[in-house]
């Protein structure tokens, strides 16, 4: 087991990271911006080292101040988190060629995975069904023949993206060339890489993805799905386990095709292999997040697995210490992000000072955050502050419990999307579980 591990993000995820570690009998280092010398994560770790100024290019995106913290802290391995880094090919074998151990897939899984064209590839020879696209990258100008095979409407899609970033939906051919071009300048800004990919467009699908492990020994397992498809803008509000809208049948099928896919492409560590679900009841490969995931609570408590100290004893060299047949659904989950917005205001960002804070507790009720009274939300991050997650016998008690958990959340002096998921309980398609990616369109 190692020592000492640095942690490179910030937040919630920092401090989850950190407090397996501590459970582990692992040191751990904090690294902060200049924004964040007072943030929660700081005072948590054992050490902590500043990075950079606020400006996230210059402190949490910079692989030669992480790496050169690590070296400087003795640290042995560095754990990523989500977002920032996790899914940089270029930080893993930076940290590969330091020295380092990176809690996660490797450099070469990572590429491979992170180029949407390439896992659609691999998809498609592992057997697991892609929506119907290009099989390659294409420039704009091999768009619009692409899009006369696959027909219309289509989406336009970053092959480098994520996050909601990079895509546009075209309903019609005159449409296609100036969605290209806008796509493609959001990918080049986003994420250095302008190259697309067209796939068809599915309407009113659900998002529903698979969580696996796998260790350097061809060991690959999964821990069941998780249903996203409670959507902003393609950015996920309310994530739930399991599925309320598959079947014994379907779910073992599904799974079965991640676990297919995540050998194929030889990966190591937790990732999550996401599908659209079409009102068939036909599941499609989408993209593989190699990472661990922002929703990764819901399949902890409904699986009773430690994901986060997978990653670390996996990234040991330890193989993994559970076959599936071990692994077991329990009850029903139910995740909601509460971010420092204001839904009043078009989720407009509301950084800030918190003024007081009274968190929800009693049975079934996990929160993970980075808060206190006093504590300044920066303007210069993910406005992701709290993740309220509730465990339950079944849906119907989850939901109870998750209006419960709500109604004792306090945040004060910034405004938050609480209020907003308390409405979004009553929805009947929400209570129904009769909901898909479009739900909310045009509403919020």
């Amino acid at each position: 087991m190692f020592s000492k591990v640095l942690v490179a993000n910030r937040g919630e995820i920092a401090l989850r990271v950190m407090r397996a570690c501590r459970e582990l009998g692992i040191a751990t280092v904090a690294v902060y911006s200049e924004a964040d010398a007072t943030a929660l994560h700081v005072r948590y770790a054992d050490e902590a080292r500043c990075v950079g100024p606020a400006v996230a290019t210059q402190s949490y995106l910079n692989i030669d101040a992480l790496v050169q913290a690590a070296r400087e802290t003795r640290a042995e391995a560095v754990h990523p988190g989500y977002g920032f880094l996790a899914e940089s090919a270029a930080f893993a074998r930076a940290c590969r060629e330091a020295g380092l151990v990176f809690i996660g897939p490797s450099p070469e899984a990572i590429e491979l995975m992170g180029d949407k064209a390439a896992a659609r590839r691999l998809a498609r020879e592992a057997g697991v069904p892609i929506v119907p696209g290009t099989a390659e990258t294409v420039s704009p100008e091999e768009a619009l023949a692409a899009a006369e095979e696959i027909g219309f409407p289509l989406m336009v899609k970053a092959a480098a993206g994520g996050g909601g970033r990079g895509i546009r939906v075209v309903e019609r051919r005159e449409e296609l060339a100036g969605a290209v071009a806008i796509a493609a300048q959001e990918a080049q800004a986003a994420f250095g890489d302008g190259a697309l990919y067209l796939e068809r467009y599915l309407s009113r699908p659900r998002h529903v993805e698979v969580q696996v492990l796998g260790d350097e020994y061809g060991n690959v397992v999964h821990l069941f799905e998780r249903e996203c498809s409670i959507q902003r803008r393609r950015q996920k509000l309310l994530e739930e386990a399991p599925s309320p809208a598959l079947t014994p049948e379907l779910r073992e099928q599904l799974c079965a095709a991640a676990v297919r896919l995540a050998r194929a492409a030889s990966y190591t560590s937790a990732g999550t292999l996401e599908f659209l679900l079409d009102q068939e009841g036909r599941f499609y490969f989408l993209e593989m997040n190699t990472r661990i995931q922002v929703e990764h609570p819901v399949t902890e408590l409904v699986t009773g697995v430690d994901l986060v100290k997978e990653q670390i004893r996996v990234a040991t060299g330890e193989p993994l210490r559970w076959r599936q047949g071990e692994i077991e659904l329990r009850g029903h989950a139910i995740e909601f992000r509460i971010n420092a917005e204001d839904p009043e205001r078009g989720f407009f960002p509301s950084p800030g000072v918190v003024e007081a804070l009274e968190l929800p507790g009693g049975p079934g009720v996990r929160v993970d955050h980075a808060l206190y009274a006093g504590y300044e939300v920066p303007p210069y991050y993910d406005s992701l502050i709290v993740k309220l997650i509730v465990w339950g016998a079944d849906r119907e008690e989850a939901l109870a419990r998750g209006r419960r958990a709500l109604e004792e959340l306090v945040i004060e002096g910034i405004k938050t999307t609480a209020p907003f998921h308390r409405r979004l309980l009553e929805e009947p398609a929400v209570i129904a579980a009769d909901y898909h990616v479009q739900l909310l369109d045009g509403r919020v």
